[in-house]
């Protein structure tokens, strides 16, 4: 077992309600069935799970008002009643700490998101089709899970559609089968996943495979990269995502290898409000795309998501700051290395920005209601900005690599990072993090001290394709 999925005690502080931390599961199997006309799931989901430390006299699931058709305990009928949310099942007799189990659920209904201070979350009917925005508590839409970010586990996922559709999942597609008039496809995600980065995007797509150009790389192949979205937005597509293959590849140099084992990107044939971000998957809107690059930033935040937030995921929703404030600040490297604007002119901007906004948000701890504030992700882009300038390129390169290599497919906490960060510092870090991440005060803008950036984060303009 990865120690870093071992058993955690206690419940996410700002979700006390969403999963259970008696227990933790390690593989999902989910069969779906879905009609996007009538807007009808039906599905079978399968858990493998493991008791925690104590003995187990209930398991709690997380899911939607799903009419459940039958639940079974290491293949058993077994009693359990489904309300508010929650499926609770009672064995007839307590599960013995550590205990292997297997649960389960057949259900159906017609899918909707989550109710959340944010909106709706989780499964979204579209105008054709339907696409999955589950962060951080919208998974239990549409299957049964254990949802707290830190119970990350791998999954099988088939769904069957429809044929005019195609049907995009996190991970390797494994078979594709047409009976009659609907198609089922089946996906493995073999790497450790938290609940809310599964996702299911079904639309009518044509696939664009995205070709890594330039010298191969023996060592290290091109990360194996599609598009799925409508036909008729191919020639914006193909300007904004022009840099796709180059930007994953200075992620590669900057951050360490790619943690999975492909990436693919969904352009649902709708507006979003903002990108979803999912393992393996980002789904973009038809206002992501103009044929002038104009969201590239954005292109660069979700595919940073892959390193922080999905390989690397926290533990609780109180230390968010560590998946946005390097997404964003990701935004900024890229932005650098390309030749626009460089992350220390980014730095100062947000800095502009935030000195005339509110100061009460605590970056280590900003409480449900700010946790996806504007400010968070700004602060956190500054305090990736200002542990650079302290740590000097060199070592701030090294730390990265680090970071990501220690903590692949694992959970970790700001206290985590904090102490991983030291021990690339020539001197303490304390009051740098203190005033940072635990003051609300915004600290000065922070100025580099160190040599010139080693020739992974060095400015290297690309030529206009």
């Amino acid at each position: 077992m990865n120690p870093q999925q071992a058993y955690a005690p206690g419940t996410d502080p700002y979700f006390p309600d969403h999963g259970d931390a008696r227990y933790r599961v390690h593989h999902y199997e989910l069969d779906l069935d879905y009609r996007p006309v009538s807007n009808r799931l039906s599905g079978s989901a399968r858990l493998s799970a493991l008791a925690g430390t104590a003995p187990l006299q209930e398991i709690a699931l997380d899911l939607a008002p799903f009419r459940i058709q039958r639940v079974l305990l290491d293949s058993r009928t077994v009693r359990y009643t489904h309300r508010a949310g929650k499926l609770r099942i009672r064995p007839a007799k307590a599960l013995a700490p550590g205990a292997a189990f297997t649960v389960e659920v057949r259900y159906t209904g017609n899918p909707k998101p989550v109710r959340s201070p944010w909106g709706g979350l989780g499964w979204e009917e579209l105008t054709d089709g339907a696409l999955v925005a589950s962060q951080p508590i919208g998974a239990p839409s549409w299957y049964p899970c254990n949802d707290r970010p830190a119970d990350k586990a791998s999954y099988r996922v088939a769904i069957t559609t429809p044929s005019p559709y195609t049907a995009v999942v996190g991970g390797r597609l494994l078979t594709r089968t047409t009976r009659a008039s609907s198609t089922t496809w089946v996906y493995e995600q073999p790497a450790a996943t938290s609940t809310y980065l599964v996702t299911v995007s079904l639309g009518k797509y044509t696939a664009v495979p995205l070709t890594s150009s330039g010298p191969a790389d023996e060592r290290r192949p091109p990360v194996p990269q599609t598009a799925y979205l409508p036909a008729t937005l191919l020639p914006e597509f193909t300007e904004d995502f022009a840099r796709q293959t180059r930007m994953m590849r200075f992620f590669e140099e900057t951050f360490g290898p790619y943690p999975f084992g492909e990436y693919a990107i969904v352009v649902a044939d709708e507006e979003l409000d903002v990108p979803v971000e999912a393992q393996g998957v980002a789904t973009f809107g038809t206002n992501h795309l103009d044929g002038a690059r104009t969201s590239e930033r954005l292109i660069a935040h979700e595919l940073a998501h892959q390193w922080f937030g999905n390989s690397v995921s926290i533990a609780d929703w109180q230390h968010i700051w560590l998946n946005e404030g390097f997404a964003k600040y990701a935004e900024w490297l890229w932005s650098e290395h390309a030749g626009g604007r460089t992350a220390a002119t980014h730095a100062a901007a947000a800095h502009q920005q935030l000195a005339v906004l509110p100061q009460d948000l605590l970056l280590a701890d900003p409480g449900e209601k700010l946790m996806f504030d504007d400010r968070l992700y700004e602060r956190g882009g500054l305090t990736v900005h200002a542990l650079r300038c302290a740590l000097g390129e060199d070592a701030f390169s090294h730390m990265l690599k680090d970071w990501t290599r220690r903590h692949r497919h694992g959970t970790v906490t700001t206290a985590d990072f904090t102490a991983h960060a030291q021990q690339y510092a020539a001197a303490p870090l304390d009051d740098l993090f203190d005033a940072w991440l635990r003051e609300p005060s915004l600290p000065p803008l922070p100025h580099p001290t160190g040599p010139h950036p080693p020739a992974d984060l060095q400015a290297n303009p690309l030529p206009q394709d």
